[in-house]
C-alpha cells in the first residue's frame, strides 16, 4: 500500500478546535489543508499563464487591481444573500450543499474543517467573479491574473478567518477590530457584520455594528433560521447531521469570544 503524503494523514479523519489551539498549530495545519494547496497550486499555474500570455504589465496590473476592489462586494453578497439565505434548506440538493458551506460553521464556529471552504464550490465561484472581470479588462491574460489574484485572496481571507475563531489576541490592533466585529456576527447577531477582511460593503449598505449593545440580540445566531420548526419541514439538513439544530454555543468558549 502507498503511504500517503504527510499532510492528508495529518487531516484524514481529524477534527481541529480553534478555541484549543495555538497559532503554530494553526499554521501547520493550514499550510498542509488540501483545499489551501490547491488554491496555491492554480493560482501558481494562473500567475504563470498570465505572464506568459501579457502583452504589457498593465494587462496584469489592472485586472488584479479591481478584483482586489470587487472582492470584499462579492463576498459580502454572496456572505449575505447566499450563505444566510433561508431558501437553500428548503430543497433536499441545496440543504446539503448549505449545510457545508455555512449552517456547520454557525453551528460550531472553531471546526477548523468546516471553516474552510471546500474547492468543489470556493473554485467555481472565484472563476465567476475574476474570469469574467479579467477578460472584459485585458483579455486572457487578465483573465488568468484576475483568477490568480483571486485565489491568493482567498488564502488570506481564509487565515483571517482562521485568527478570527483562534483562542489567540493579535497584536494589531486593526485586526483585533476585525476579529472582534466577526465574532458579533457569530454570537451576537448574524444580521450584520459579513466582512471577514472588510467591512466597508457592511458599512455602505447599514448592516455594520460596531458594539453589541447597538443592536438585538438574534435568535437566530447559532441556527441560521434553521431551528426545530423549519428541521421538522424541511428535514435534509436534521438528518445529515444526525442530531437537531442548536440555538446556543456548543460549549463555554463561546461566551468569552462574543465578550471579546
Amino acid at each position: 500500500m502507498t503511504a500517503k503524503p504527510g499532510w492528508a494523514r495529518m487531516w484524514r479523519g481529524r477534527s481541529y478546535d480553534l478555541g484549543r489551539m495555538t497559532l503554530p498549530e494553526l499554521w501547520r495545519a493550514y499550510a498542509t489543508y488540501p483545499a489551501i494547496l490547491i488554491y496555491v497550486g492554480t493560482g501558481l499555474a494562473a500567475s504563470l499563464a498570465a505572464v506568459a500570455a501579457a502583452r504589457r504589465w498593465t494587462d496584469i496590473a489592472w485586472p488584479v487591481l479591481v478584483l482586489l476592489a470587487v472582492y470584499p462586494f462579492a463576498w459580502y453578497l454572496i456572505h449575505r444573500f447566499i450563505l444566510h439565505g433561508r431558501w437553500l434548506y428548503k430543497i433536499s440538493w441545496t440543504a446539503t450543499l448549505w449545510k457545508r458551506i455555512h449552517f456547520d460553521h454557525h453551528q460550531d464556529p472553531h471546526r477548523l474543517e468546516v471553516l474552510f471552504g471546500a474547492p468543489a464550490t470556493t473554485l467555481p465561484t472565484i472563476a465567476a467573479v475574476a474570469l469574467p472581470l479579467g477578460y472584459a479588462i485585458a483579455g486572457w491574460p487578465g483573465a488568468a491574473a484576475a483568477l490568480a489574484a483571486g485565489l491568493f485572496t482567498t488564502c488570506v481571507y481564509e487565515f483571517m478567518h482562521c485568527i478570527q475563531h483562534l483562542n489567540y489576541k493579535p497584536r494589531s490592533r486593526l485586526i483585533q477590530r476585525l476579529k472582534r466585529d466577526h465574532l458579533a456576527h457569530h454570537f451576537h447577531n448574524e444580521n450584520g457584520n459579513y466582512g471577514i477582511v472588510s467591512f466597508m460593503p457592511d458599512r455602505l449598505l447599514a448592516t455594520y455594528y460596531r458594539q453589541a449593545r447597538d443592536v438585538p440580540k438574534s435568535p437566530t445566531v447559532y441556527n441560521l433560521g434553521y431551528d426545530l420548526n423549519e428541521a421538522h419541514r424541511y428535514p435534509r439538513v436534521m438528518e445529515l447531521t444526525g442530531a437537531p439544530p442548536r440555538d446556543r454555543p456548543p460549549s463555554a468558549f463561546a461566551a468569552s469570544d462574543a465578550a471579546g
